[in-house]
């Protein structure tokens, strides 16, 4: 029973010492304990578990447990820069575009001065943005501006003009109706979801910049993206860039080629995702004999294996001039960064006069030159030109609009909402190591008192576990508090009141021993 005495005794004074009249006074004991390195004790162990909870960044070098702590109290806003269609021209655009093989790559250089802290590019044929988060926004607005210009080869003064830049819950607002497909080109287009959960997946990756708020946020615009589609009727009837093309191509093929669209005979340069859409287009609307001409055969005979029923005859890109020679349709979707046909290819291989020609152009960096309509004979569109196109569709949708706006406004409020209980971690970590620094410093005392009672190491043992339970019972009422989702105001007023409440904020001046003592 001796044992029970003694821990019940030692439980009693940890209690007193945890006081809020007493307990919670800034002290020396309390100064060099924040400073030093504490005991490996569980309740420092969950410290340190929300303070990493805390850290948005992998930056290299790693930063400091006080420069994290110090940088969750500051809070990580969300920003977004970038192009697209709806903003400025292709010829911009496709100055900043990046193969998505080197989207990590871009980001690190991005985060590489340190100001940014998290960083995610998102660069499709209709947009090139990056996502960023970041404790300056001016500073690291300056810093993405900067690496964009020296990328581009474009002066600042004119890039600007062309950007677009959205801070905090509008940078949160946009990635959200990206990726529920209301930003699109084509409203509800289902390749944009697609293309958001490549740029989440990046930047989860080892090499990605991510981070804790960043991948978030890209996870919920993902969840949200697929709610819209499954929820809504968004997506029914909807056309992606590649229908929009076929669509576009098929308006045009008698007033520019005097042809009917189903006599036309088609050309597909490339075999990558977008001639798998192109096909699968084409084929819906009975043709059933393709060119595809391609660097390598490996990709079009995958594409014969998936579409058994449609003709697809397969070119080398050493016969592209000969292929175009006897087309009258050719769409472009390659990932070269130089022109595949200009005016003066054509007119090298005898195709600038004679019977019309129409290209349509689906790539970014463009395939086709624009001095291609020099030549008479030549029709040429790119993914600009896909607008008419898209204004019947739009018309048809904003019933569907609304509806997806406002899942969309759910999701966004949910992320916000989590952005914002971010906010009380630092708070949460200085109730627990003030609180950890009093344990301690009771169980030492209580320990020399005990130091006759022939306690052996598992009975103290057991009075360490009984003096953490206490302590972590007496937290868990607050600490629940503030990890609770409310608005913006209410959190605020609740992190004052703890921190008055506790004297969480008081500089160390002594008061707080000599307290204990009186």
């Amino acid at each position: 029973m001796r044992f029970s005495s003694a821990a019940l005794a030692f439980s009693l004074v940890v209690v007193g010492a945890l006081s809020p009249s007493s307990a919670f006074v800034a002290s020396p004991a309390i100064t060099s304990s924040r400073s030093s390195a504490a005991v490996a004790t569980p309740a420092t162990a969950l410290s340190m578990v929300a303070t990493n909870e805390v850290v948005t960044s992998e930056a290299k070098p790693r930063k400091t447990r006080e420069e994290r702590l110090q940088l969750a109290s500051k809070g990580l806003q969300v920003h977004v820069v970038g192009l697209s269609i709806h903003h400025c021209k292709v010829e911009v655009r496709e100055k900043l575009a990046i193969a998505e093989a080197e989207w990590n790559a871009a980001s690190n250089e991005i985060i590489a001065d340190g100001v940014v802290a998290e960083a995610a590019v998102l660069s499709t044929c209709n947009r090139f943005e990056v996502y960023y988060s970041a404790s300056d926004p001016r500073a690291a607005m300056a810093s993405v501006t900067e690496y964009l210009a020296q990328r581009s080869g474009l002066p600042v003064s004119v890039l600007r003009q062309n950007l677009f830049m959205l801070s905090g819950d509008d940078a949160v607002w946009h990635i959200m109706r990206v990726s529920g497909g209301l930003d699109s080109l084509i409203v509800g287009e289902g390749q944009i979801l697609s293309q958001v959960r490549q740029c989440y997946l990046h930047s989860v990756e080892e090499d990605g910049c991510g981070g804790k708020v960043l991948a978030r946020l890209l996870n919920n615009a993902l969840a949200a993206g697929k709610r819209v589609r499954s929820e809504t009727a968004i997506s029914k009837g909807s056309v992606s860039i590649s229908s929009a093309a076929v669509e576009l191509s098929e308006m045009l093929s008698m007033p520019d080629l005097n042809l009917p669209f189903s006599e036309a005979r088609l050309t597909v340069v490339g075999a990558g995702k977008m001639t798998r859409l192109l096909v699968i287009h084409l084929a819906s609307r009975g043709l059933e004999k393709i060119t595809i001409v391609n660097r390598s055969v490996g990709r079009p005979q995958e594409l014969q294996e998936e579409f058994p029923d449609v003709d697809i005859e397969i070119k080398l890109m050493d016969d592209l001039w000969d292929v175009v020679g006897r087309s009258d349709i050719v769409y472009t979707a390659t990932s070269s960064v130089d022109y595949v046909v200009d005016e003066q290819k054509l007119e090298e291989n005898g195709l600038a006069s004679g019977r019309p020609l129409m290209l349509v152009d689906i790539s970014v960096p463009r395939n086709v030159n624009d001095d291609c309509k020099n030549i008479e004979s030549v029709t040429a569109y790119s993914v600009d030109d896909l607008k008419a196109v898209v204004a019947k569709n739009t018309a048809m949708r904003q019933r569907e609009m609304i509806e997806a706006e406002n899942l969309l406004r759910e999701e966004a409020d949910a992320f916000i909402g989590w952005r914002e209980s971010l906010s009380a971690i630092p708070t949460i970590n200085q109730l627990q190591e003030r609180a950890n620094t009093f344990r301690e410093e009771e169980l030492q005392r209580c320990t020399r008192k005990l130091s006759n009672a022939n306690l052996n190491d598992k009975e103290l043992e057991a009075v360490e576990r009984l003096s953490r339970g206490i302590v972590n019972k007496l937290l868990h009422g607050p600490m629940a508090h503030l990890r609770k989702t409310e608005s913006v105001e209410g959190k605020q007023a609740t992190l004052k009141e703890l921190n008055a409440m506790f004297r969480l904020d008081e500089e160390a001046n002594g008061r707080g021993r000599s307290n204990r003592r009186r």
